[in-house]
């Protein structure tokens, strides 16, 4: 991994659908050199995935979002990663951190309403072994998300004036 690593990373975590020829462009690297580095990257773990950045509500899909955080009981020579592995396979889930504060983990996760993100709360995290406690957070908007502004910037008009 080197800075031309970091450049492509960081040009990729942007958008992904920038074309090779142009990121070699971007990066002073040949098209082939781009596309050998890519898939090193991808092989070794550190490219996870490429995904779309969709905003929900523009779409007219009413697709409600929470942050859950939890406090939990570590497990012995597991500490967090057993819990968070139990979480993470449940479909609603779409991030699960740990986190330091009042709370050890926090999820991101989602529903067709408030009442299905609450049952899923209440029916299926709760209940888990090593749960000690739930918080949630609705998301009521969202403003930015992996570096996408998700409102559009109005020109500004310019105000008529006289002398």
């Amino acid at each position: 991994m080197d800075e031309n690593d970091r450049m492509i990373l960081s040009i990729l975590e942007e958008n992904c659908k920038i074309s090779e020829q142009t990121l070699a462009d971007m990066t002073n690297l040949s098209c082939e050199e781009v596309i050998s580095r890519i898939k090193t990257l991808e092989e070794d773990g550190i490219i996870k995935n490429y995904v779309a950045c969709i905003d929900w509500e523009k779409a007219g899909n009413g697709i409600v979002a929470a942050i859950i955080e939890l406090k939990v009981s570590p497990e012995k020579d597991y500490g967090y990663d057993k819990i968070a592995e139990k979480i993470s396979k449940f479909r609603q889930v779409k991030s699960l951190r740990l986190v330091s504060g009042a709370y050890d983990l926090e999820i991101l996760v989602t529903g067709r309403d408030i009442h299905e993100i609450a049952r899923f709360v209440s029916g299926q995290i709760a209940p888990l072994e090593n749960v000690k406690e739930t918080g949630t957070i609705l998301i009521m908007k969202t403003y930015k998300e992996n570096g996408q502004l998700y409102f559009e910037k109005k020109p500004v008009e310019r105000l008529p004036y006289s002398f």
